[in-house]
């Protein structure tokens, strides 16, 4: 039997720092040694920082957004376009169209896609809420910003299949995006373009 080498608290701190996305248990483990022998002030802030934020952050009613408020500051603002909805996979992808200051109108974030191998079906996505705000508040144009997966296509052809029988036009981003490639990681000009560029879907 070999012999541990961390005690069960340590332990406990590696597994717990390996949910952090990219992060294995060699970077766990740098991490928690790091905090815990070096830094042991920063892991206390970090701590409180963390559930503080887990008691207090939300997510925006409309659009699903983390934010401390019923309302997000987006959805809230009397500046952005009310008709036109932009349907994204997560926050990660609406900073990234953000900020490129092209896009005006408001947001849907799925936090996530289609994919019954992981247990996200259309109502862990919210859909029917989101068929609901298409109704609610008259949208005239979906833009679907999903990254073209087989994954991001399958919920982009369910959206559009639900939402069909509404008088909305549906585009799609598309000039300059990859097959299978992520929008969060774009640059600026690229997501520029594929806005300019969205066709009919």
């Amino acid at each position: 039997m070999t012999q541990k080498l961390f005690s069960p608290k340590v332990e406990a701190l590696i597994e717990a720092l390996k949910i952090l996305p990219g992060v294995g248990r060699k970077s766990a483990q740098r991490m928690a040694i790091q905090l815990l022998d070096k830094k042991p002030d920063a892991a206390q802030q970090l701590a409180h920082s963390i559930s503080e934020a887990v008691r207090a952050v939300k997510r925006c009613t409309q659009c699903n957004m983390l934010c401390e408020t019923d309302v997000c500051h987006i959805c809230a603002s009397p500046r952005r376009d009310d008709t036109q909805l932009c349907v994204v996979e997560n926050m990660l992808d609406m900073m990234a169209i953000e900020s490129t200051a092209i896009y005006l109108g408001k947001y849907f974030i799925l936090h996530g896609r289609i994919s019954p191998l992981d247990g996200m079906g259309p109502n862990e996505l919210k859909l029917p809420r989101l068929k609901a705000i298409v109704l609610q508040k008259q949208i005239t144009e979906i833009v679907m910003a999903l990254s073209p997966s087989v994954e991001g296509e399958t919920t982009v052809h369910f959206i559009s299949d639900m939402l069909k029988v509404h008088e909305c036009k549906i585009t799609r981003i598309g000039f300059g995006v990859p097959f299978g490639g992520e929008l969060e990681y774009l640059d600026q000009k690229t997501l520029t373009h594929a806005f300019n560029a969205r066709v009919n879907f």
